[in-house]
C-alpha cells in the first residue's frame, strides 16, 4: 500500500464522498484479486480499508479513489481509465474488491 496518509479531511472534506460502482462511503472493503494503481502500488489481496470517496478529472480519464486504512489517514489511489492502463480493473472493480465481513 501507499506510504504515509494524508490527514484525516485531506480528501473527503473536499466533495469527494459519494459512491462509485459498488463502493459506498463509510463503509469497508477488501482487496480480493491484486491490482496495480497508476502511480504502480501494488494493492495486495488481503488489503482492507473504508472507502471515502471518488473523484473523476476528465483530462487522461483520471479516477481518483480515497480510502482510509485506519480511520485516521486518507489516502489516494490514482486509476486512469484506459484499456491500456486500469480501465480493466475500474470495469471489473467487483471482481477486485469486495465488502469486508
Amino acid at each position: 500500500m501507499i506510504g504515509s496518509g494524508a490527514p484525516k479531511g485531506t480528501y473527503s472534506s473536499r466533495g469527494v464522498g459519494h459512491g462509485y460502482s459498488h463502493l459506498v462511503p463509510g463503509k469497508r472493503y477488501r482487496v480480493v484479486k491484486a491490482f496495480t494503481d497508476f502511480d504502480r502500488q501494488e494493492h495486495l489481496v488481503g488489503e482492507t480499508w473504508t472507502y471515502v470517496g471518488t473523484a473523476f478529472l476528465p483530462y487522461d480519464d483520471g479516477r481518483s479513489l480515497f480510502v482510509s486504512l485506519d480511520g485516521e489517514g486518507e489516502w489516494h489511489i490514482r486509476m486512469q481509465d484506459r484499456p491500456e492502463e486500469q480501465g480493466p480493473v475500474l470495469d471489473h472493480l467487483r471482481e477486485y474488491v469486495v465488502e469486508a465481513e
